[in-house]
């Protein structure tokens, strides 16, 4: 009897597995953002819970780029950082949960974008980082699109091998992360990221991409400075 509810629980549990592992399609994963069709993105600025007090400038710098290639709008985040420092705004957490309604008042995003930097970590030959992204309706508050990844940005060189060749790609690899450009890191991260966001009003597939599969919300990626 115990040996028959031990097959029945690992069934269940192998049924289970199957069905949270499922892709769906984009115009599942991320239905809101085809119902509200949102052009004007707001980015808020990062929230830093890493040891890396320089990480916020790095992903700020970086964020608008790729969601503009994705065919939105994104408010000139010059500008709309100075308002959010003017008005006392600039502490994105405040707002996390909050109604976003002014932020639709103020400068017109139908979208604004937290990006919360849980981890950012240099170690020999990687730097390792760990970022949330979500994407909440300004006017419904709606969680349109979230993703939480760990990427691994591999900065090892690797040269003809040998006794003291390996010696040699050590140093390399050892000077090469002290060298790495973090900026780059974070671009990189964006990108990565928002490859599965659907595309905007200013992109030719617009509203054509929603068979396409969603990549899963929790994910990890090894990659490196070659990445485009």
């Amino acid at each position: 009897m115990k040996r028959i509810l031990f097959v029945i629980a690992l069934t269940a549990l192998g049924f289970v597995s199957c069905k949270t592992n499922k892709q769906v399609s984009k115009s599942v994963a991320y239905s809101g953002i085809y119902k509200e069709k949102p052009l004007a993105i707001l980015l808020m600025p990062p929230i830093n819970r890493s040891t890396n007090v320089d990480a916020k400038e790095f992903f700020r710098s970086t964020l608008n780029v790729p969601l503009a290639n994705n065919g939105y709008y994104v408010i000139p985040p010059f500008i709309s950082m100075e308002i959010l420092k003017k008005e006392s705004a600039y502490d994105s957490e405040l707002f996390l949960n909050s109604p976003l309604i002014k932020f639709n008042e103020v400068f017109g995003a139908d979208i604004a974008l937290f990006t919360i930097i849980h981890k950012w970590v240099k170690t020999y030959a990687m730097v390792r980082v760990e970022v949330e992204y979500i994407l909440k309706s300004t006017k419904t508050n709606e969680v349109l699109y979230s993703r939480r990844g760990e990427i691994l940005y591999d900065t090892a060189i690797s040269g003809t091998g040998g006794a003291y060749g390996a010696l040699f790609d050590l140093a390399l690899t050892a000077a090469n992360t002290i060298a790495t450009k973090y900026v780059d890191v974070a671009r990189i991260c964006n990108l990565y990221t928002f490859k599965d966001l659907p595309s905007g009003k200013y992109k030719s597939d617009f509203g054509e991409d929603g068979d396409l599969k969603a990549g899963p919300k929790e994910f990890k990626a090894k990659l490196n400075a070659q990445y485009q």
